[in-house]
């Protein structure tokens, strides 16, 4: 009896030391399951935000990644200020490469893209259907979320060409953006002023623009956009370069003929080797969408892009990142605010009565909501559920 009870209790030890690992490995299994099946039982329902910038090589395609990156906030995770995102809670925000400025109004007017950047000159002529825009109708649905950063014109030459004015540009071939983009319209704004109708302008992105210069195969290149321009600094930082002044008569004509130029300077040390501030022309740059825009998202993604946090990640591309401020984001402000920016700006104190008003036909009664009807009659305001934007 005494081997067999023996006998017993060794089968019962091996038996536990079998099934304890496969007991635990059950229940590991069990958990996981549960967790996958809750995670697939409430999905995070995401919405997806183009952002219209211009070509890479450009300011704006750069700044437009910080930007994207900021108001996104497609997973759960630690509150804002806690190491979480303080994006919009289920928002994908993506930088777009486009043409640029032009192109972005018009594709914002048709609400073929969520939202994009452009100079305010060209978003006010655009608006009120003037100058570069004359020969269409208004692009009235043109909105505001705000005044991002100001721009500057930027002519480029080798630090050997002969070329040391606007004048010397006379017959020469000069590199202005793609067709579409705004450095292609105020180059010919800015070419139509100083009288230079014999420059040869030649439509190539930033990056094969410059490459162009560094090889001498043209002989200048104009940009516009916030210091430092990428291409520009990558340029500079492979060969020396010359910053040509715009300044004189010259503004005078872009100002009273064109307006809402601004008399400003590129600083030494913006680029390498260039020691001494370059007088320009500049301009401030919207971040804008279309006056059917969700009022309740494009609120949220205002007080997203103003947050401290944002502004911590765009010290990343200083100078530019330090030009971003609250209390300069309706400063040059060409076009109606939306009316969830609008919201966002009265809560923070800002003048926005200053800005130009709305047609009295997108209004509300309450001036905080704007909806255009669709061809049935219903109002349907882009990003709504029944207007989602696309996945890109």
């Amino acid at each position: 009896m005494a081997a067999l009870r023996n006998t017993t209790r060794i089968d019962w030890r091996r038996r536990c030391g079998f099934l304890l690992p496969v007991l635990i490995l059950a229940a590991a299994l069990t958990g996981l399951a549960q967790a996958q099946s809750k995670s697939q039982e409430t999905p995070p329902e995401l919405r997806y935000f183009r952002i219209g910038t211009a070509a890479t090589g450009g300011s704006f395609f750069e700044i437009g990644g910080i930007i994207a990156g900021a108001v996104s906030g497609p997973t759960e995770g630690p509150a804002c200020g806690r190491g979480g995102t303080c994006g919009v809670p289920g928002l994908v925000a993506v930088a777009q490469a486009t043409p640029g400025s032009v192109g972005n109004l018009r594709m914002i007017d048709r609400g073929d893209i969520e939202s994009g950047f452009a100079q305010a000159d060209l978003a006010g002529w655009a608006y009120d259907g003037a100058k570069l825009f004359a020969d269409g109708p208004p692009l009235s649905e043109l909105r505001a979320i705000g005044s991002l950063f100001p721009a500057v014109a930027h002519l480029v030459v080798r630090a050997d060409s002969p070329i040391r004015s606007l004048a010397d540009l006379k017959g020469k071939a000069v590199a202005v953006g793609e067709a579409g983009s705004g450095s292609a319209a105020d180059a010919a704004v800015l070419f139509e002023a100083a009288g230079l109708g014999d420059v040869v302008q030649k439509n190539l992105r930033p990056g094969p623009g410059a490459a162009e210069v560094k090889d001498g195969t043209i002989d200048a290149m104009f940009i516009a956009g916030g210091y430092p321009v990428p291409a520009v600094r990558d340029m500079a930082a492979s060969m020396p370069i010359r910053l040509i002044p715009i300044e004189g008569d010259i503004v005078d004509a872009l100002k009273k003929h064109f307006g809402r130029y601004q008399v400003t300077s590129i600083p030494a040390g913006a680029y390498p080797g260039v020691d001494t501030p370059t007088p320009t022309v500049g301009f401030s740059v919207l971040w804008l969408v279309n006056s059917r825009a969700d009022p309740d998202l494009v609120y949220a993604i205002t007080k997203s892009l103003w947050n401290s946090a944002t502004t911590k990640l765009l010290t990343a591309i200083e100078p530019i990142g330090s030009q971003f401020r609250l209390d300069r984001a309706l400063s040059g402000v060409s076009v109606p605010l939306h009316p969830g920016a609008e919201r966002f700006y009265r809560e923070a104190g800002l003048p926005v009565d200053e800005t130009p008003p709305p047609p009295e036909s997108n209004n509300s009664e309450d001036g905080t909501k704007a909806a255009a009807q669709d061809e049935r009659g219903n109002d349907t305001p882009l990003n709504s559920d029944a207007a989602k934007p696309k996945e890109p």
